[in-house]
């Protein structure tokens, strides 16, 4: 599409028939396969691509949608940026809160991705601390696994200003949301002691390492009930992947990369912000001319950049809406065909899965054979080398620590996470159950691999 001028459960994450609302598009044929592989020729031949979680994939179309927009700033910047520029940013930001099922289009804002999205939240806490209105001491609560990118910025905004960090250990393998549930209850218990409050939890609604689909909607509501004062789900795998709906789940601040799971270009997320009395002090960390504005304005503007990722928001729907049953149906066959994958690989290797298939998003966990001797994380790191190196195999390794375990006790210690998504054939996930065969038949171990 050329630039124009006009310009209970469910909400845990399993299938259902609720549909956020959505804006009507002209109707087109349903995308056939040799068009998904079209759009999709672009990725290197000969990879079995099977980490679409990490980074995404962008099809082909939104990529030329792109550059048009590139251009289109290139050829008169002067007249975009006055005329065209905030209107269609508005534009993205009413399809995603109609995606999303927000109130109002003024809780949600467009920022890269949710690295910024959590220095927003956390700037915001770590203020609340330097300036007494929360007490020294006072808890923010994480998940162990929480994105590195969220620990940091946690470590740079509230315990340099005083508050205290408690760690909720998300048990793995899985065998039920209630393990979740307990550990969760566990955390915010100590974090109450000696009079203390809970200012913040900060809960993931897909986990990256381990995966797993959390039960937010439950979480949030044990925060309510407990007297946590703020509740900020890191939903970066969300979107695209399980069903988002934030007026059910019910948490203040929630946020979900558009590049992952919904074909949008890096970079691009959005940052819901449920309206409260303190929504006029969350701030975009880079100051520009729009401070003071509210959030949303100020994030639609942080000075001179490509915003060309936010503008295709429209575009990336309407490749959407080429598949039967649009977002919901995609990723309910991307769960589908992760867990018949996932299941086909652990029988094949004499493992399972790491957890429940309804736990699973697009992603699955499988146990790796034991014989292959992941002992750490570089272990993990140098098979994945390994694997991307000799076979041609894109693909994350997890290490899953298990207490008094002894070298040659025969425990899954590895997982390889394999997402699903619409470019994916079965052949990515034949060609990886046999690579790690022949690394078993070849009698190979993870000492044996170079160091990276």
């Amino acid at each position: 599409m050329e630039p124009t001028n006009d310009d209970d459960h469910r909400a845990n994450g399993s299938d259902h028939n609720h549909l956020a609302k959505r804006p009507k598009l002209s109707s087109s044929a349903l995308i056939t396969d040799s068009e998904i592989r079209a759009e999709f020729a672009h990725h290197q031949s000969g990879i079995a691509r099977i980490n679409n979680g990490s980074f995404g994939s962008c099809p082909s179309s939104i990529i030329a949608a792109q550059k048009r927009w590139q251009l289109r700033f290139l050829q008169q910047p002067d007249d975009f940026f006055f005329n065209y520029l905030q209107k269609r940013i508005l534009h993205s930001r009413t399809i995603i809160k109609d995606l999303i099922n927000a109130e109002h289009v003024d809780e949600v804002s467009l920022v890269d991705n949710a690295t910024t999205a959590a220095a927003i939240v956390l700037q915001h806490v770590g203020w609340a601390f330097a300036e007494g209105r929360f007490q020294k001491g006072d808890a923010v609560v994480m998940l162990h696994c929480a994105f590195q990118a969220v620990k940091k910025s946690i470590e740079a905004y509230v315990t340099r200003a005083g508050g205290s960090v408690i760690v909720v250990h998300l048990p793995f393998p899985l065998r039920s949301e209630e393990e979740i549930v307990a550990e969760f209850r566990k955390a915010l218990a100590k974090g109450k002691a000696n009079g203390k409050k809970v200012r913040l939890a900060i809960i993931d609604h897909i986990t990256s390492m381990p995966c797993v689909v959390v039960p937010v909607r439950d979480l949030v509501k044990i925060c309510r009930e407990e007297g946590v004062e703020r509740v900020f789900v890191d939903a970066a795998h969300a979107i695209g992947n399980v069903h988002v709906d934030v007026e059910e789940i019910g948490a203040d601040f929630y946020v979900s990369n558009l590049h992952k799971w919904f074909f949008c270009p890096p970079s691009v997320a959005f940052l819901y912000c449920r309206k409260s009395p303190v929504s006029p002090d969350l701030h975009h960390p880079v100051v520009s001319h729009e401070y003071g504005n509210g959030l949303a304005i100020e994030s639609a503007w942080i000075g001179t950049r490509d915003y060309s990722s936010q503008l295709v928001i429209p575009e990336v729907l309407e490749f959407i809406n080429r598949f039967e049953g649009g977002i919901e149906g995609i990723r309910m066959r991307n769960h589908n065909a992760v867990v018949e994958m996932g299941q086909m690989l652990a029988t094949a290797w004499g493992t399972a899965l790491g957890c429940p298939p309804d736990m699973c998003p697009s992603m699955a966990m499988v146990g790796l054979p034991a014989s292959l001797g992941i002992l750490s994380d570089i272990d993990a790191l140098n098979l994945r080398t390994r694997l991307r190196g000799h076979f041609g195999i894109e693909v994350p390794i997890h290490y899953q620590e298990i207490k008094d375990f002894q070298d040659g006790d025969g425990c899954v210690t590895g997982y390889v996470r394999i997402s699903h998504q619409v470019y994916n054939t079965v052949d990515d996930y034949l060609k990886l159950k046999d690579a790690i065969l022949q690394l078993v038949h070849d009698g190979v171990t993870c000492k044996m691999l170079s160091p990276v």
